[in-house]
């Protein structure tokens, strides 16, 4: 038998030999720990907070987009921006069965865990956790290990898209532990142990934040444990209380223990499903995706696709450290949005009370932090992942099929209202108007339609966050005054930015209604697109907080933190018009105005890189007389707002939105408008960058530099021909071909000038 299995891994080995060499010079460049530590950045420092600062990224083993992550934990708890891991923390407690907004600072939900130890039986996490040291730590996409000298064992995990294999070897003879934990901060929670199948059983039921605070969100994470070998002994606990009973629910701090007895050397193997759905649909996904105890090849699949994912951007640069950077925020980037179908593709259905639907045709995804993941993050996978940008299309749709809206934030399956803005419209809209994926286009208008016009029949469907919130006062005044208090929103207020974001998703309505023939609303949307000029005082040459008779808000203070504006000041998000900025550089008196406001931003250092409303602005030269200008502050970004190592990120990375950046920059091109298909070019920081693309098509990116200081872009080919617009579309790219950059030492002060090489604004 076990030659039988040496065989077979030598014919996976034979199989994967071209990927797994690659993987020494791909996989290697992912460091799972970036971002667990808090930033240091000087912007982060001067604008963050101590929440904000933490990137909140965990050291996930899981493949892209998978439904669970298995993430070391050192925080025991499901607690609002509190994430599993922090690099700084001293006490192991398991791995965790995750559903974490990576980069976030939300919650975890339906979570579980399962921890190892070795003597004397212990089940409060306060007397079980163990000191460890990073030293005794091995991280990477595919597996996790530690090395728990206090109890004298080691373990590791490997995974696929719903399940994982952890094996636990004794490094002594001595009685061993598992501690099965369902991680329910509200006294809920099952597990049970089937001493005679060698299975344990459980969830951990799901509940809401943001709108309906506190309530189930219909749905439970459950999860299926399998085990090599017979139990000696088991039982329940609920914290350091111990029972001999198998089953236990609803108590605090509940779990399962299971005891055996090991000698010096001996490995225990466990397998373990999850699903949204049921016990049996975690029983299912297991049996489908890792039927045996056979932890190398799981392990080794991991890996391959892994690498496949990396390859899909070849880089060729001499910087090694921005190699680290990159790969980090491509592995990051693809945590989310999460696999919510089990593999027959039962799903739980949206916004319901424990009903599950079965889909046709595709996956479902959930846990969309759209208010971020909108601006780039979601863009990258339109080029890199076309497929899966129809996927995230149609499980938008579907949810508002389901629940009657479009949501605004969807997260854990639940309408949420969470942040501001309309952004499902900007994802369908960018998806439809490149083409990309079938989906019905007529339900899509119909339900984009709704959240641009109307407000929810009750106020009882509104309050559980349906609709835009505020829609009425903005369609009454053209902007939202300041007298509306936003009550029904866990972002209270924050008047202007809602105004701004508004328009933006207006506009990407527009040119949906445009190409669908609807010429009324495109008429009709188009004006409110330009509503951010109702908040723009041209007397301050900034956006400022506004009353319902039209007065302005005094005092004005350009750079503090106000009221009416989301995360930020006035002076920062006086540059979100990413659908006009040729309007609001009329708005300010000109293009060399719009410039000068620039210049003023980034020389008193309250550009704020660490969070998203400003990550389109030093792309905001390439629409004024000074292109270079961008070149300059985006190389100074990505020199000081990124590192490796733990402390990589100067702020939430929000389901990869931080890391996307970085990527599109450093590959010089960024999505500034992105529903337009529009890329402002910037200066590439590697030599060469090649992008695999659907239908075996390839997107080179080569860089000439004059010396190793050059910066500035001097000329642009495309395919061989002088590129003289200083942005690129999105067709350009996924027709595939070649982008040239040459770069000189000091700026070029023509490139990129001329208005007709600038992508054009509305009027």
């Amino acid at each position: 038998m076990h030659s039988i299995k040496k065989i077979g891994l030598v014919i996976l080995v034979l199989l994967f030999m071209p990927t797994l060499l690659s993987a020494q010079v791909l996989i290697k460049y992912v460091q799972p720990m970036g971002g667990t530590a808090s930033a240091t950045t000087a912007s982060a420092i001067k604008h963050g907070s101590v929440l904000a600062n933490h990137a909140n990224t965990i050291p996930a083993v899981t493949l892209p987009f998978a439904m669970t992550q298995w993430s070391a934990q050192t925080q025991t708890s499901e607690k609002k921006c509190v994430a599993p891991y922090y690099y700084g923390d001293k006490f192991f407690s398991g791995i965790r069965g995750s559903h974490w907004l990576s980069g976030s600072c939300t919650q975890d939900y339906g979570s579980f865990t399962i921890m190892p130890i070795m003597g004397k039986l212990k089940t409060s996490a306060a007397d079980y956790q163990a000191e460890f040291s990073h030293d005794d730590e091995s991280s990477s996409p595919s597996e996790y290990g530690i090395n728990l000298k206090q109890y004298g064992l080691s373990m590791s995990v490997t995974s696929s898209l719903r399940s994982c294999i952890m094996k636990f070897k004794a490094n002594k003879t001595d009685s061993l532990y598992l501690l099965v934990t369902p991680n329910s901060d509200f006294k809920e929670g099952y597990v049970k142990v089937d001493r005679e199948n060698g299975e344990i059983t459980g969830f951990n039921p799901v509940h809401r934040i943001y709108q309906g605070w506190g309530k189930k969100a219909g749905f439970n994470g459950y999860f299926v444990i399998k085990i090599n070998r017979a139990l000696k002994t088991a039982g329940t606990f609920s914290g350091p209380k111990k029972f001999s009973s198998l089953t236990i629910q609803n108590q605090e701090a509940i779990g399962a223990y299971l005891g055996f007895k090991v000698s010096k050397g001996e490995e225990i193997s466990i397998r373990v499903g999850t699903s949204f759905t049921s016990i049996a649909g975690a029983r299912a996904n297991l049996a489908s995706e890792i039927p045996t105890f056979d932890y190398q090849s799981v392990l080794l699949k991991s890996k391959h696709i892994w690498e496949n994912e990396l390859c899909k951007v070849g880089i060729t640069s001499k910087d090694e450290k921005a190699k680290y950077i990159f790969y980090t925020g491509l592995y990051h980037a693809m945590q989310q949005p999460r696999l919510y179908n089990d593999v027959d593709g039962t799903y739980p259905r949206f916004a319901s009370n424990y009903i599950n639907n079965k889909l046709k045709e595709g996956d479902y995804y959930d846990d969309f932090s759209l208010w971020d993941t909108y601006r780039a993050h979601l863009p990258l996978f339109e080029i890199l992942k076309p497929a899966l940008a129809a996927n995230v299309t149609r499980s938008l749709i579907l949810k508002g099929k389901e629940g009657g809206w479009l949501p605004i934030f969807p997260c854990w399956n639940s309408y949420t209202s969470e942040m501001i803005g309309d952004h499902c419209t900007s994802v369908i809209a960018s998806t439809y108007l490149k083409g990309i994926g079938k989906f019905d286009v007529d339900e899509a208008y119909k339900l984009m339609r709704q959240n641009a016009f109307d407000s929810p029949p009750s106020f009882e469907e509104y309050a559980e966050g349906k609709g835009r919130r505020a829609i009425k006062s903005y369609l009454k005044y053209g902007y939202i005054p300041v007298e509306d208090q936003v009550a029904d929103a866990f972002h209270q207020k924050e008047q202007v930015s809602r105004t701004m974001e508004y328009a933006y998703d207006d506009y990407a309505l527009a040119l949906v209604a445009k190409k669908m023939g609807k010429e009324a609303d495109y008429q009709k949307l188009v004006e409110r697109s330009l509503y951010y000029k109702n908040v723009f005082d041209s007397k301050v040459n900034m956006v400022r907080g506004r009353h319902e008779n039209g007065d302005w808000v005094s005092p004005f203070f350009s750079d503090k933190k106000e009221y009416y504006i989301t995360e930020g000041t006035p002076r920062q998000y006086t540059f979100y018009v990413p659908h006009d900025v040729p309007g609001l550089a009329k708005l300010m008196g000109g293009t060399k105005q719009l410039e000068s406001s620039l210049d003023s931003l980034f020389a008193k250092g309250e550009y704020w890189h660490g969070n998203e409303p400003g990550h389109q602005i030093p792309f905001m030269y390439n629409f004024t007389n000074s292109p270079w200008k961008a070149q300059i502050e985006v190389r100074k970004i990505l020199e000081s707002e990124y590192t490796n190592g733990p402390g990589g990120l100067g702020g939430n990375d929000d389901s990869g939105q931080m890391s996307a950046w970085y990527m599109f920059a450093s590959m010089g091109f960024y999505p500034l408008n992105p529903v337009s298909g529009e890329y402002l070019l910037c200066a590439p920081i590697f030599e060469k960058v090649k992008l695999s693309l659907a239908g075996g098509k390839f997107f080179e990116i080569i860089t000439h530099q004059k010396s190793p200081k050059s910066v500035f872009i001097a000329s642009v080919l495309l395919n061989g021909k002088v590129y003289h617009k200083n942005y690129i579309r999105y067709v350009d790219i996924v027709n595939g071909g070649k982008l040239e950059f040459t770069l000189q030492d000091t700026p070029d002060k023509i490139w990129g000038t001329k208005t007709e090489n600038q992508p054009k604004g509305i009027n």
